[in-house]
């Protein structure tokens, strides 16, 4: 009995350290929660800030050419045959031996740049590189959340789909078990219990078809937010609400702080100062040098004064280098003018990109009038169905309406619920795209 007692209490035990786990598999994901897992976990967002890591670096690799830059050499040589300089002293030519058999010598260099127009704008390029990166990182983000946003209210949409499938199939339970009770009784025909009984199978297979599309939805969703594909969630219906009322619109939309915008600001800065990069080219330079060697040279083995009869003697410089560009063959000037193409092909750009975000922005605005107008009317077009399907089921009860017109208005129930609901993601698409026209698709984590 005692052992008995201990297994139970163990059980116990376990079964209590495997709710909590459970609690959490089974926990429901908010759009916000959906959002927040995204920005943290999708691969897309992890690489854009990646970026701005490696953009860090880049400033750094560029600011490394404008500070001091330092050197070390060493060598040894070993000269089998030495080289001899024939001179003439007192009208009789002799050969004098030029060095030793083994040579060595150790030393540093330094230099440092004092002028170079191409290292200080290679600087601000950098810089200016390192906002390009913060901004795309910023784009990535909001382009992710309007990528899971949609997902999140696709797989809402089709669980709502699910739940009237549900119902209309209880309905047709419930005519199903009456027409059999009818024809057991002699008051109805085989026929119409056949009738029902297919159309029972097209809504099971009805919904079969959108249990599958809700786990290729919610895998889709999954993915997006950077999730395991096999990690169980649920979303709560409660996140697709009606809708009352439009939102307030303004006559323009503000693109200023439209990353986008933003975006295309850096990018004209980075054009501007490739252009200046290559002006710089026409530009002198002016570095500081210096170096010290120190050398040894001995007839035997030796490395820096190592052996006792070698020579070893030091020697150092100090200097400045001008460097003046004087000829290339035209290769600066066709690189300055390549970058005024470029320039010019960014204008362009802008334009196109400011007309598509006011595009967008007007076309959020009619689709949400127009959903709204078809939500209002899909909603009392429900209502509707609803009570000529129970006036109908009503009649035909009582023997006043044939099993045709019941099947009609269940299918014409069915259909108005859907186009309800599709209304409803309609809108919440529609509602997401003017978010992100004024500039704040970041408000939905919040």
């Amino acid at each position: 009995m005692l052992r008995v007692k201990m297994v139970k209490l163990m059980l116990i035990l376990l079964i209590g350290m495997a709710l909590p786990e459970l609690v959490t598999a089974q926990q429901q994901v908010t759009l916000k929660d959906a959002l927040t897992y995204a920005l943290q976990n999708n691969a897309r967002v992890r690489k854009a800030k990646l970026d701005i890591e490696g953009g860090r670096y880049k400033v750094q690799e560029v600011r490394a050419q404008a500070l001091p830059q330092l050197t070390g050499t060493a060598g040894l040589t070993y000269n089998p045959i030495i080289g001899q300089l024939v001179a003439d002293f007192g009208g009789q030519a002799q050969a004098i031996k030029l060095g030793q058999n083994w040579n060595s010598n150790a030393g540093v260099q330094l230099s440092q740049q004092l002028f170079n127009q191409q290292v200080f704008t290679g600087l601000q390029a950098a810089r200016s590189s390192e906002e390009y990166y913060n901004l795309t990182s910023q784009l990535t983000e909001e382009q992710i959340i309007e990528l899971v946003a949609n997902n999140y209210y696709q797989v809402l949409v089709n669980r709502q789909q699910l739940n009237v499938l549900d119902t209309n199939i209880k309905n047709v339970k419930t005519v199903e078990k009456v027409i059999s009770n009818q024809f057991k009784n002699g008051l109805a025909r085989k026929i119409d219990v056949d009738r029902i009984s297919v159309n029972l199978t097209n809504l099971n297979t009805q919904r079969e078809q959108v249990v599958n599309a809700i786990v290729q939805l919610e895998n889709q969703l999954k993915f997006s937010m950077g999730m395991p594909v096999s990690t169980p969630i649920q979303l709560p219906v409660t996140e697709l609400t009606q809708v009352t009322q439009l939102p307030v619109f303004t006559d323009s939309v503000d693109l200023a702080n439209r990353t986008e915008v933003k975006l295309l600001n850096t990018q004209d800065k980075l054009l501007s100062l490739q252009r200046k990069a290559y002006l710089a080219e026409y530009y002198p330079s002016l570095a500081l040098t210096g170096n010290y060697t120190y050398s040894s040279q001995s007839d035997g083995f030796d490395f820096l004064s190592s052996n006792a009869a070698a020579i070893g003697y030091g020697a150092s410089a100090i200097g400045l280098t001008l460097r003046v560009p004087i000829f290339n063959g035209f290769l600066t000037r066709s690189k300055v003018r390549q970058a005024n193409v470029e320039i010019l092909k960014a204008k362009e750009d802008r334009k196109e990109s400011v007309n598509s975000l006011n595009l967008a922005y007007e076309n959020a605005k009619i689709q949400l009038r127009n959903n709204l107008n078809t939500i209002n009317s899909q909603r009392k077009n429900v209502e509707l169905a609803q009570e000529i399907y129970k006036s109908t089921q009503n009649n035909y009860n009582n023997g006043l309406a044939s099993l045709t017109d019941l099947l009609d208005t269940e299918n014409s129930l069915t259909s108005s619920q859907n186009s309800y609901t599709q209304a409803l993601l309609n809108y919440k698409i529609a509602e997401i795209q003017l978010i992100k026209s004024n500039g704040n698709i970041k408000s939905l984590v919040q």
